[in-house]
């Protein structure tokens, strides 16, 4: 599917406005600038060390599990 004779031109990504830059310039510049448009992947949801050395600290109970008891540090 190509443009149709009444669409006007889209407008440029980047424009240079002083010096000469090569094609391999350009390439890498915009590389650069569309790798910062992009959405970020969201975060992993699975609980970090610092949420259980946080836990320990709280002195909050283990959770229950498979090696619950292990959690329990028997203070």
């Amino acid at each position: 599917m190509g443009p149709t004779e009444g669409s006007a031109p889209a407008a440029p990504l980047l424009s240079v406005v002083k010096g000469q830059p090569t094609a391999e310039e350009l390439a890498a510049l915009t590389a650069v600038v569309l790798s910062l448009g992009g959405e970020r992947p969201a975060a992993a949801r699975t609980p970090s060390v610092r949420h259980w050395v946080r836990r320990q600290q709280l002195r909050l109970a283990p959770s229950p599990g498979p090696g619950a008891w292990k959690r329990s540090g028997g203070q």
